[in-house]
């Protein structure tokens, strides 16, 4: 029962952390592959045209592969790599906490890297790869 309560609660941080990066995502995806790159060059992020289209693809599509659970682990670190840009490109001089602060994209960051990483059996990635290990491992003989 308890391995239940688990599952549901990664496919509902999935979800939470997956809707969150899909809605930033879907503002850069709207503003375009330029404005997005105008913005982060005007942030001081290097090569701000592929930054930008890095953080569109994570932040739309990563965040659609995270909901469903399919790459989790690499989605959850896509999440992490553009959590801490960033954080350190735009949101540390305002400080942890207040306006502008960088406490929400930190803990949006490192809750998708967890998550990527322990999804839950109820993601695409159990279904496709989880289920085939454990049967893997019931038909290994005992030595």
């Amino acid at each position: 029962m308890y391995a239940r309560i688990q599952d549901v609660a990664a496919l509902i941080g999935r979800i939470a952390v997956g809707v969150v990066f899909l809605a930033h995502g879907l503002d850069k995806w709207n503003a375009g592959v330029d404005g997005t790159a105008q913005m982060f060059e005007a942030v001081g992020i290097p090569l701000p045209t592929v930054a930008a289209v890095f953080v569109i693809a994570v932040e739309v599509i990563g965040a659609i592969m995270f909901i469903v659970g399919f790459a989790t682990p690499l989605v959850g670190i896509g999440f992490a790599v553009v959590g801490i840009g960033a954080t350190f490109a735009v949101h540390l001089d305002a400080g942890l906490t207040g306006e502008g602060g960088y406490e929400l994209v930190l803990v949006l960051a490192l809750a998708g890297l967890a998550l990527g990483f322990n999804s839950g059996r109820l993601a695409l990635d159990h279904v496709l790869v989880g289920r085939r290990r454990s049967s893997d491992k019931a038909a290994e003989p005992v030595s």
